[in-house]
């Protein structure tokens, strides 16, 4: 199987030597993103849990639109938080993301994220129908 490399224009800069997303078959997977603004890459988080969650969600928007899917493609998420005591309102902005067919998905508590962070996520979605 090859690998294809996905560096969707309009995304946020990768903070390292890693790609957006790999196409390997049917399937992409997404690297973990937080809540970096694409359009002012430098500036603060939001300060909320909610606002960094859409922003997250948005960023993988980006890198599913450009290859053509979109969030009811998406068959297994992960969700990195530092605070697990913010899941209710981390579930409710995702609950407006994904909103049937749910993909499989592990949340786990993380001691720290890139740049302060305190949400990221990682998608894995399919080209199959």
């Amino acid at each position: 199987m090859t690998k294809k490399v996905i560096k969707p224009p309009k995304a946020a800069p990768a903070l390292g030597p890693y790609n957006h997303a790999i196409r390997t078959g049917d399937l992409l997977f997404c690297a973990g993103q937080i809540p970096i603004d694409p359009e002012h890459p430098q500036a603060p988080f939001p300060e909320d849990i909610k606002g960094q969650t859409e922003r997250v969600l948005e960023n993988i928007r980006i890198i599913l639109k450009d290859q053509q899917l979109g969030f009811e493609h998406v068959v297994k998420s992960t969700v990195f938080m530092t605070s697990l005591s913010e899941f209710a309102a981390m579930n409710e902005v995702y609950a407006r993301y994904f909103t049937s067919d749910f993909p499989a998905r592990s949340t786990v508590q993380v001691a720290g994220l890139p740049r302060g962070a305190k949400v990221e996520i990682e998608v894995v979605a399919t080209f199959a129908q």
